[in-house]
């Protein structure tokens, strides 16, 4: 195997597909080339909205101090902060 020079499909710079990437494509069973230079590539993750949790900002219905959760409270549910969550749960 050798290095390969690829150009990327969405800003066109020329970039290399060293050998050592060729072999961990080659075990993780990838049979394509990538098409994208790795600054594209981290630029698409970070974009990838599914991943992307919206977080509410709630008070604690136990001790009352304000804390995050990932889902937004309808009211008819008491929300707890972690703490006082995992405490509930022993």
């Amino acid at each position: 195997m050798e290095d390969k020079v690829l150009v990327c499909k969405d800003c066109g710079k020329e970039f290399v597909f060293s050998v050592d990437e060729q072999q961990f494509f080659a075990e993780k069973g990838f049979t394509n080339e990538p098409t994208r230079c790795i600054d594209c590539r981290r630029s698409r993750r970070q974009q990838n909205t599914r991943n992307k949790r919206e977080y509410y900002t709630v008070t604690c219905s136990k001790c009352g101090i304000e804390t995050q959760v990932p889902f937004k409270p309808n009211g008819t549910k008491p929300v707890y902060c972690r703490d006082c969550f995992n405490e509930m749960k022993m």
